[in-house]
């Protein structure tokens, strides 16, 4: 759903898997961000996320 929406994000474990076990987490979802990315890339991450949250919930 954020592919759809421009955004790339990493899931899974992120060489974290023993931690996570350990939580009970079984999966996560990254974004990273540079010093490059502008407040609007930010923005429309957390506008995909909103959405694609609405649509999952």
């Amino acid at each position: 759903l954020l592919d759809l929406e421009g955004v790339a994000v990493r899931s899974g474990h992120h060489c974290a898997h023993p931690l996570m076990q350990f939580y009970g987490v079984p999966a996560t979802c990254r974004a990273s961000f540079a010093f490059y990315n502008t407040f609007a890339e930010a923005d429309a991450l957390v506008a995909a996320v909103h959405k694609a949250r609405s649509l999952l919930a």
